[in-house]
């Protein structure tokens, strides 16, 4: 039997989403979420009966059309109509984890009852996560501020049997899908367009990815840097508690106590060093991924307040009579967030490559490139260049995209956050360093190759016996994309922590 989680008031945590991804979870709704939703559109519903009350999305225009008014028999096509002409995403399509996020973060933000659509749109929208219906998504189009327009108009094209949706592995038009299994197109009720286009699910949906998958590099970071320390003979002193409490920085803690953990009972950490000091690369790791480590503790915390609020407009009070427009789709606490996060990740692959660098550089005992007989064989030169090709790229992605803003919508939607851009990139920064780290760890384990008979810590040299059942020490030139491609799959394979 699948795992059921019930959507319910109670907040989200990072823990439940990890499981509700696994894809035997399944989702209900509370009876308080059934209940609060059903009181509040019934409550929607009494409102309408008094035509001649203008209330924006609901019986208006949208955006700089918010002065005209809509008759009543034109309310449902109103809705319609703003699903379809908002969806004019670009761009590459949305990877399905992405896609699956979005529906549970708009389902949960919908769960609060103060949305005003209907118990039946929400199920809807269970539906499709629980039988693995997916709405095809693309990633550009999106201002970040009157909510994620375009692409959760994408997200909702299905409910109206409309677009395309991934189902089974394929990409399929929504219509074929709903026949397969047995379900019949949607109409919209008043304001059940505006609540599903209005939201910030598409930056929180990224938001969410990275961080969890942000933290998770962290931890590499620190691991493979380990191996990196031994591998080029350094020092164990910069790590040194008393040296971290005096700056009593929680991240910088944090690593420092990681790495010695890691490194505890290193034959080679006790091998007598000739150099006084180690470069910043591997020195100051402790300051530079405890940095990062702080960094993404405060980002997992705007993310966390964001999953479970409410972010569409208006906003319906059915127990205070209040409809009430606002600004809570403006996505500028994503968009800043976002920008801090993407540079605190990409920070562990800058300082990863200068490590990777060193460790090529012929220094401290080690063949130049890691490779035996140098000139006819290139060993490990050129994925250095790979990484730093891609912490240049990564440099250009961490250009802030929440310092921009372009006006929209005749002037109406004049200062908007562009947190799309930011998710987007972020993502992109997240898979670079991926990457990085995996190549640093491949040349790290070339050079622990090396330092034989001498080992490293018990726990690095467990990971490095079982990282050459995957990819054996690279005695001569073969082909690296395919060692790097099985490293990248190892390195995601660990599991923190570590004991």
């Amino acid at each position: 039997m699948p795992n059921i989680h019930h959507i319910s008031p109670d907040p989200i945590t990072y823990e439940v989403l990890k499981s509700l991804l696994n894809t035997d979870c399944q989702l209900a709704l509370s009876e308080d979420s059934r209940s609060a939703i059903a009181n509040c559109r019934s409550y929607l519903d009494e409102k309408m009966e008094n035509p001649d009350e203008l209330i924006y999305g609901i019986n208006t225009g949208f955006g700089s059309l918010c002065n005209i008014k809509i008759s009543p028999d034109q309310i449902e096509q109103l809705q319609e109509n703003l699903v379809m002409s908002h969806a004019c995403g670009v761009g590459a399509q949305v990877p399905d984890i992405i896609s699956r996020l979005i529906l549970l973060l708009k389902i949960q933000s919908l769960s609060y009852g103060h949305s005003g659509v209907s118990v039946a749109t929400v199920e809807r929208l269970i539906a499709f996560f629980n039988k693995g219906i997916l709405p095809v998504i693309y990633d550009e189009g999106s201002l970040g501020a009157s909510g994620d327009l375009a692409p959760l108009a994408h997200m909702s094209l299905p409910i109206l049997g409309m677009g395309e949706v991934m189902y089974q592995g394929k990409k399929q038009p929504t219509s074929e899908v709903l026949n397969q299994v047995g379900m019949f197109p949607q109409k919209l009720q008043s304001k059940e367009g505006l609540a599903l286009l209005n939201g910030t699910q598409f930056m929180g949906a990224y938001g969410v990815f990275n961080v969890v998958n942000g933290k998770r590099l962290n931890n590499l970071a620190d691991l493979i840097a380990t191996f990196s320390l031994d591998a080029w003979l350094c020092l164990d002193e910069p790590f040194n508690p008393l040296i971290q409490k005096l700056r009593n920085q929680p991240g910088q803690l944090t690593t420092a106590e990681n790495i010695l953990n890691y490194w505890k009972d290193s034959e080679i950490l006790n091998e007598h060093k000739h150099q006084v000091q180690d470069p910043y690369s591997f020195r100051c790791i402790p300051q530079v991924h405890g940095a990062s480590r702080d960094a993404l503790n405060h980002v997992e915390n705007v993310f966390l307040n964001e999953i479970n609020s409410v972010t569409d407009n208006p906003n319906v009070f059915a127990k205070e009579d209040l409809v009430l427009s606002g600004g809570n789709f403006h996505g500028q606490p994503l968009a800043l967030a976002l920008d801090y996060m993407s540079m605190a990740i990409a920070e562990l692959g800058s300082i990863s490559e200068r490590r990777v660098y060193r460790m090529l550089s012929g220094s401290r005992g080690l063949p130049e490139f890691l490779i035996e007989d140098t000139g006819l064989n290139s060993g490990l030169m050129i994925p250095q260049y790979t990484a730093a090709s891609l912490v240049s790229k990564n440099k250009q992605l961490c250009t802030p995209s929440s310092v921009d803003s372009v006006p929209s919508s005749n002037e109406q939607e004049d200062h908007v956050s562009m947190g799309a851009n930011g998710a987007v990139k972020c993502y992109q920064v997240v898979k670079n360093v991926e990457k990085i780290l995996a190549i640093e760890f491949m040349t790290a384990c070339q050079a622990l190759d090396f330092r034989k008979p001498l080992k490293s810590s018990p726990m690095v040299n467990s990971i490095f016996n079982d990282y050459r059942e995957v990819v054996s020490f690279n005695n001569k030139d073969r082909v690296l994309y395919d060692d790097i491609q099985k490293t990248i799959e190892y390195i995601n394979a660990i599991r923190f922590p570590l004991t």
